[in-house]
């Protein structure tokens, strides 16, 4: 490890010298030009044409240099994004547990490859267990929350028997990471790194092997349930506060969601999807363009997001104001018998 990065350093005024030795030759040359040739002392035209020819090509040179040296390190850097976008919110197989999957994730910010939604589907011994959150704000300043928030969820999905411990673990982690992050705020006198007011909606879901869906709201948009070419919301209850604003209480339990039958797909969205507004200031019409998508029947996942995130896109111009999340999960369990009398969407009450 130590050879490694003693490495890295000692090459780095190589590259250095490297990036800077061309332009310093083409500067040399026209500089012993300008003042060694003949040629370039003389004032009649064929020389002003000969000289002007010589510095246009120096010029052109450095332009083209400097150009493939800033090509290089945005690909760089691209590479490097790509890698963390990757670590951070990490592809998703297109099956997990009879459950094929399909997810989209846009950051509102110029240049970023991720932003402060999160999402993630993990096959436990207890279900398929997803969350998806949004980070108060967008960009890159959310993706330290937006990390340890996911860290936690990976961890606690496989440890906790329900959603309620689960819950109670990423509250627990988003504590620690605000109190450290007002930690280093204080000692560096920096406001930009207050986090006054900081906070993250979540919604936890567990879809169990005959169906079964759990579900757990803080603040967060819920669901749409798509069956047989309708769309009606998971449920209708009030979704409790953000995490990091308050408390838990002490009687959380999860929510029924009904069942989700073989052909039958849940929708999940970060509210940036809602917010977009075209050019009129009208919000995106999310349900319509799921009805849209289902219109003919059931369709595959990425069917589906394709259908939604091209109409969004147009909606918003190609740029929406906030980050965007969207995550459609599609129930291809052929041996799932449901339970007779199920609700479709449970409208659930605390």
């Amino acid at each position: 490890m130590m050879r490694f990065g003693a490495g890295v350093t000692g090459r780095r005024p190589l590259r250095r010298g490297l990036l800077l030795g061309l332009p310093a030759a083409w500067g040399a040359v026209a500089i012993t030009y300008k003042l060694g040739c003949p040629l370039a002392q003389q004032t009649g035209l064929g020389a002003r044409i000969v000289t002007s020819a010589v510095f246009f090509a120096v010029g052109t040179g450095l332009v083209l240099h400097v150009r493939q040296v800033l090509l290089t390190e945005l690909k760089q850097v691209r590479r490097v994004a790509g890698a963390a976008q990757a670590a951070l919110l990490r592809p998703l197989p297109p099956r997990v547990d009879g459950l094929a999957v399909a997810a989209a994730q846009r950051s509102a910010e110029q240049g970023a490859f991720v932003g402060g939604d999160l999402y993630d589907v993990i096959s436990t011994e207890h279900g398929v267990r997803v969350v998806m959150g949004d980070v108060r704000g967008h960009g890159l300043a959310a993706i330290g929350t937006v990390a340890a928030v996911l860290g936690s969820f990976r961890e606690a999905v496989h440890d906790e028997r329900d959603l309620t411990g689960v819950l109670r673990r990423l509250d627990r982690a988003l504590a620690r990471h605000l109190r450290e992050k007002a930690r280093v705020a204080q000692s560096l006198g920096d406001p930009d790194l207050a986090v006054a007011e900081e906070f993250v909606t979540v919604l936890l879901l567990e879809i169990r092997r005959d169906g079964d869906v759990r579900a757990l709201n803080c603040g967060h948009p819920w669901p749409h349930l798509l069956r047989g070419g309708r769309v009606v919301p998971l449920a209708v209850t009030v979704p409790l506060p953000p995490l990091g604003l308050f408390p838990l209480p002490a009687d959380l339990v999860p929510l029924p969601g009904g069942s989700l039958l073989p052909g039958d797909s849940l929708f999940l969205h970060t509210d940036g999807v809602e917010d977009a507004r075209d050019t009129h200031g009208r919000f995106f019409p999310l349900t319509a363009a799921l009805a849209d998508a289902v219109r003919d029947g059931p369709e595959p996942p990425r069917t589906v997001l394709g259908a939604v995130h091209a109409r969004l896109m147009r909606h918003s111009g190609g740029a929406p104001a906030d980050d965007i999340a969207m995550l459609v999960l599609r129930n291809e369990r052929g041996t799932t018998v449901p339970c007779p009398g199920r609700p479709v969407g449970h409208r659930a009450h605390h």
